[in-house]
């Protein structure tokens, strides 16, 4: 899963990239060059910990995410430079970081902080974005058009209508994200780098002092932003990062003594993305290797198969199935799991469940 970092200068998003990447790919706050930071970093699943405990496998593998922290050089005006757009668009979900505090490290610190405004903000510059990209297919398509015989022209006149329908929906405030479109008119937005087709998480950056109104604040938000593909969280940057360097006891003794809740807003922002993108995760588990699988929600046995290796979704046969606590207490006996009827065979049709662990049976 790619997730790209947007924000405006001194919002704290590259503060959020290295808590986020926990120290394995830290930068600071003003790097030189306009090329994006990235860091790879693993999800963290009790569940894949669990299987390990038991089964003691050679290797273990968690789910991964590429976080890319794109420079804010990146971003004028009239929304993110041309160089940035086609990378932006490849992203699985944008993660943009609003500030919600007051900045007093700089000389004169902009007291008028207004996180909805900047939210706002760069909604319009990505619309502007995806309102120039149609106009100009419009126009050539306008001339296309004018050399063809009618007959021709019905299948360019339909993807006229289409897109004049998406020009309309964005001019009047709202992102493509929010717009549902058939399977074949999917198929045909492939081509395009739209950006307000990408799911949002909003991360508002708020400041120390209001660390204990953390989730009161992420309620205000949400009540705003309730577009369809936007979720909110709320977290302090300066605090994620600064605990992303201890070791695990020491951060939870800090977070304790902060009067945080013990789970980290980070981990609650990773499964926000998740939903965001209708995802979730299987398991795999053996004595070679105990791994976390991501999957779209609503994926059948043959899909989740193919994720693992192509051969396995093309010779699948059927899938035996248990669920990863009922393995962890039978300690990874599969004559366990059968003598207490907690493993269940399923054909091609079974829709994978999140924590599902998936042993595939196939024949090439």
């Amino acid at each position: 899963m790619d997730l790209g970092i947007i924000g405006k200068a001194r919002s704290g998003k590259t503060s959020l990239f290295n808590a986020v990447t926990r120290g394995t790919a830290q930068v600071g706050a003003y790097s030189s060059g306009n090329a994006p930071n990235v860091g790879v970093v693993h999800v963290p699943d009790a569940r894949v910990d669990a299987l390990a405990a038991v089964l003691h496998p050679k290797k273990t593998t968690y789910a991964e995410i590429r976080w890319v922290d794109y420079p804010v050089s990146g971003f004028g005006t009239e929304g993110p430079a041309a160089q940035f757009v086609g990378e932006i668009a490849k992203m699985d979900a944008l993660v943009h970081v609003v500030r919600a505090f007051v900045d007093e490290s700089v000389p004169h610190p902009d007291l008028t902080v207004d996180a909805h405004r900047d939210i706002e903000a760069l909604n319009l510059e990505l619309t502007f974005v995806d309102l120039a990209l149609i106009e100009r297919r419009l126009q050539r398509m306008e001339t296309e058009m004018r050399s063809m015989p009618a007959a021709q022209r019905v299948e360019l006149e339909r993807h006229r209508d289409l897109l004049q329908r998406m020009q309309k929906h964005l001019e009047d405030g709202k992102g493509l994200r929010s717009m549902s479109f058939t399977a074949d008119e999917d198929k045909e937005l492939r081509a395009y780098q739209f950006l307000t087709r990408l799911p949002v998480l909003v991360v508002v950056n708020i400041g120390e002092d209001d660390l204990a109104r953390a989730a009161e604040i992420e309620a205000e938000y949400r009540a705003k932003w309730t577009e369809p593909g936007v979720a909110v969280t709320a977290l302090c940057a300066k605090i994620e990062a600064e605990l992303s360097q201890m070791e695990p006891d020491d951060a939870a003794a800090f977070r304790a003594d902060l009067g945080l809740s013990a789970e980290s807003p980070l981990d609650r922002a990773i499964v926000a993305a998740y939903e965001l993108l209708g995802l979730q995760s299987f398991l795999t588990a053996g004595d070679d290797e105990c791994r976390a699988w991501t999957v779209r929600k609503g994926a059948t046995a043959p899909e989740a198969a193919g994720r693992i290796h192509t051969d396995l979704e093309k010779g699948f046969i059927r899938a035996e199935v248990a669920r990863w606590d009922d393995m962890a207490t039978a300690k990874g006996s599969m004559a366990e799991l059968k003598k207490a009827g907690k493993l269940r065979t399923e054909g091609k049709t079974y829709v994978v469940q999140d924590g599902d662990v998936l042993n595939i049976l196939f024949n090439l």
